[in-house]
């Protein structure tokens, strides 16, 4: 609707309107910032040169860009436009909840946000701190559960990533090990994450059974067919009280979802 009544303003369709607006926020891709991504995520390209690669990740960025652009459009035009008052009450999914998922706030906050992420996910790396600032900004208001979705597919490293937080909830480390791993994500290799256990104070004989022996590994497994059932098909998919936010979306996205859910209680 906002989009649209900026349209009627500047005598254009709401098609041409966002693609000239978008045009004028969104950075081009440098070819150091294509070469950047390339290096950063050079155990994703099976093997395949830069050169052949490039064009597929210019592709890639100016698609981030471009959303960014947009997201940054819509939320312009909320601060200069009309109120706008949520009626109806947004889509929700049931996500079952263990006792035994790694979480973080109280279990009774109002709010409870629920991430499907990957450790090897360069855009699970990017929502990471946002969740934290969530985490500051709210208190015991939210209570921040992690469920498993590793991508095998592109991300070949993952699923034992998943196995080793796992592992690492075991000794009530999850949290400490998570952010060692978004933190080293191109050396996820079973070597690297028994390093990052000892770097955490982790008892390692423990730790290295767990991970040796996959012992957690059918929790992975766990969280992608729970996933799967809820129409996941990429990460991070996050969950606010039900309410789906698929992406790396801004924190204003979330603070808006949560602050509409605290209102209602």
């Amino acid at each position: 609707m906002l989009l649209a009544e900026a349209a009627k303003a500047r005598g254009l369709s709401p098609e041409a309107y966002a693609q000239s607006e978008i045009s004028k926020r969104a950075k081009p891709v440098s070819d150091a910032e294509v070469a950047a991504f390339y290096q950063g995520n050079i155990g994703q390209m099976q093997g395949r040169t830069f050169e052949v690669m490039a064009p597929a990740i210019t592709r890639y960025l100016t698609e981030q860009q471009e959303a960014e652009a947009r997201i940054a459009l819509i939320n312009e035009l909320r601060k200069t436009g009309p109120a706008v008052r949520l009626m109806m009450d947004a889509p929700r999914f049931e996500v079952e909840l263990e006792d035994s998922d790694p979480s973080i706030g109280n279990k009774k906050a109002p709010v409870t946000i629920v991430e499907f992420s990957d450790f090897q996910c360069p855009f699970c790396l990017r929502v990471a701190p946002t969740l934290k600032k969530i985490r500051a900004t709210y208190g015991d208001k939210v209570r921040i559960v992690w469920k498993d979705f590793p991508l095998t597919q592109i991300h070949p490293q993952a699923f034992k990533a998943g196995e080793a937080g796992q592992c690492a909830a075991e000794q009530g480390k999850f949290w400490e090990y998570h952010d060692q791993l978004f933190g080293n994500q191109q050396a996820l290799m079973p070597d690297d994450l028994k390093k990052y256990a000892a770097a955490v104070g982790m008892d390692g004989e423990r730790f290295n059974s767990c991970l040796d022996t996959s012992k957690r590994a059918e929790v992975v497994r766990d969280g992608v067919a729970q996933g799967t059932r809820l129409g996941i098909n990429s990460t991070p998919t996050v969950f606010v009280n039900g309410r789906r936010v698929s992406g790396a979306q801004p924190y204003e996205v979330f603070a808006a979802a949560i602050d509409e859910e605290l209102s209602k209680k």
